[in-house]
């Protein structure tokens, strides 16, 4: 059973990587948007929006990978 655990926790750290991958990514696109004054605002927060549930699904991950301490 424990190779399962290591298995588990590889998935969840390279999804975790991806993630972050897609945050980044999304991040520089915004910032170049935002100095294009021929973009559309609404994509700009659409694409911000997105960013936001990326950040969310990041800690959501990070929390579950950080072991409870209520020792």
């Amino acid at each position: 059973m424990p190779d399962n655990v290591d298995l588990d926790t590889f998935k969840q750290l390279e999804r975790l990587r991806e993630l972050r991958v897609s945050h980044r990514d999304l991040d520089y696109l915004i910032d170049k948007l935002q100095h294009d004054p021929l973009v559309d605002q609404l994509r700009i927060r659409r694409l911000k929006k997105r960013k936001l549930v990326l950040k969310d699904m990041i800690a959501n991950l990070e929390s579950e990978l950080i072991p409870d301490l209520d020792a």
